[in-house]
């Protein structure tokens, strides 16, 4: 079998026997109920591959289309002027950048179409060339935007550049609707809608198929999808693992599936790391070592996010399409991006909760953001955690808060934000990685459990306190009875006090109270 990892020209695809799975009744649907789309996906999604499969369709190249399910539902194979424009193809890094890509595009169209000296801006042109194209072939035009948001996603941590891709996209855009009559169909991609901060308010005539029950599945594969398609490649590949195909199945699943694009639809696999995985026999994480997510990162760090809310968002569902303006929060990114999903909807509360998908977000998002929460480098990672993983698994607490207070000393000064707000992301990302059970903030009937740790046979309680003593800490625990809730649970259980320095961002001194039982 031949995988299309990288494929991402339909017409490539089906010419060279790559496996190609089918979606073409949802362009079919599109294209005869409605004219301007959009779509947010994360990268790797199958957003390209779907754009190049329409373009061929309006192509009228059914040749391309034999076997497929959209070849028995179109009776009627025309061709139109095609305007493609990609801008997944460039990075913005200048106020020239978009400015100098969108010229270069409407060029390689003026080659064909013509060009007025009345033109002068790329919005202008634009418009100049959909009329020509339509004057000169008698057919409306069908435009594709593959990414439409990527400069503005590039520069999101950069006010000044981003008004000015903004103005730029603002105008190009609106030609969009000024030139309806001369449009067949549009479509455009990309991660998020802008629609705060004027771009989408000049394109609110889209249909926004994001969240839309009917096209939940339009990217990624669902679990039919991979029994249909790749049944054979799963056998061969539980053959060579020597397991049992459910048990491959399972490992897939718990890896790549888990991704939901409408409360309690079928959830679909990440197809870049499922392609990945089945091709190299290799059920490693592809799609997050594919790209670094350090625009995320940056919005994270700026707005101060606590870490531990990550695996139980919840999200307005006015604002999960969007990224708002002038607001510090990072969860529609997050969920726009790929990294949070849908796990449910409040129909009450309008509101959705968001978690991870699968184990190769939740893992890799973890790895990924240590070295800029805490002071392990990812060359150190490894080695600086062995002996900390076995000290909390045995029960050597005093040995684990002394190998974690030699962490804390070597932190980088620099780091900003509130002493608090550093000290429980860092220690809930080093318990995460260590796939203990942690919880920042855990509520019980007293109040709020600073820190959670829960392990086969040890229960860690930890409060914390900043430039205040850390026995101040403990009696907090014993006044609130932090521990009640685990009165009747076998496990041995630490009450820890700890102080944490807000001028060296480490740990001053901890306390510990071992209450055996």
């Amino acid at each position: 079998m031949l995988f299309p990892i990288g494929i991402q020209d339909f017409k490539d695809n089906r010419s060279n026997g790559f496996v190609y799975v089918d979606k073409t009744r949802f362009i079919y649907k599109m294209v005869t109920e409605g004219k301007y789309y959009f779509l947010g996906r994360p990268r790797r999604f199958g957003k390209s591959l779907l754009l190049s499969t329409i373009q061929t369709y309006f192509e009228g190249r059914r040749e391309y289309f034999r076997g497929l399910d959209i070849e028995t539902m179109e009776e009627r194979w025309q061709s139109f002027p095609i305007l493609y424009i990609d801008l997944n193809s460039n990075e913005y890094v200048s106020e020239t950048s978009l400015h100098d890509k969108l010229c270069a595009t409407i060029g390689s169209w003026e080659d064909i179409y013509g060009h007025s000296a009345r033109e002068t801006s790329p919005a202008l042109r634009f418009e100049g060339i959909i009329e020509r194209a339509a004057e000169l072939t008698g057919k409306q035009v069908v435009v594709l935007v593959d990414e439409y948001d990527k400069p503005l996603v590039e520069a999101i941590n950069n006010s000044e550049l981003q008004d000015v891709y903004r103005t730029q996209l603002k105008a190009f855009y609106s030609v969009l609707k000024s030139q309806s009559r001369n449009i067949r169909f549009a479509f455009l991609t990309g991660v998020t809608k802008f629609s705060k901060i004027s771009i989408f308010s000049d394109l609110n005539f889209l249909d926004d198929i994001s969240l839309d029950s009917q096209y939940a599945d339009i990217c990624g594969i669902t679990e039919d999808e991979l029994r249909r398609y790749f049944g054979d490649e799963i056998r061969q590949f539980a053959q060579a693992k020597n397991i049992s195909t459910d048990n491959l199945a399972e490992r897939l699943r718990s890896n790549y599936d888990g991704y939901h694009f409408y409360p309690d639809s079928p959830g679909v696999y990440n197809p870049f790391s499922l392609l990945n995985a089945l091709k190299k026999r290799d059920l490693k994480y592809y799609w997050f070592e594919s790209g670094t997510p350090t625009v995320l990162v940056a919005v994270m760090q700026k707005s101060e996010y606590n870490l531990s809310h990550i695996e139980h968002e919840t999200i307005a569902s006015t604002n999960i399409t969007e990224i708002p303006a002038a607001e510090n929060n990072p969860i529609p990114l997050l969920y726009q991006s790929g990294y949070l999903t849908i796990m449910s909807y409040d129909e009450e509360f309008k509101t959705y909760q968001l978690g991870f998908p699968n184990k190769e977000v939740s893992e890799g998002f973890v790895n990924f953001l240590l070295p800029f929460y805490t002071p392990i480098n990812a060359s150190r990672q490894a080695s600086t955690l062995i002996s900390f993983i076995d000290n909390v698994r045995h029960g050597r607490a005093k040995a684990f808060l002394t190998d974690l207070q030699t962490l804390f000393e070597d932190i980088d000064y620099r780091v900003a934000g509130k002493a608090e707000v550093y000290f429980q992301n860092a220690t809930y990302l080093i318990f995460k990685l260590m796939s203990f059970h942690v919880e920042v903030e855990h509520c019980t009937s007293h109040g709020r459990i600073d820190i959670l740790v829960k392990t086969p046979e040890y229960i860690y309680v930890i409060e914390c306190k900043i430039d205040k003593p850390a026995t101040e800490a403990l009696a907090q625990i014993n006044e609130k009875a932090y521990f009640a809730p685990f009165a009747n649970d076998a496990r041995r259980l630490f009450k820890i006090g700890i102080s944490f320095s807000s001028q060296t961002r480490g740990i001053a001194e901890f306390i510990i109270d071992d209450d055996e039982h």
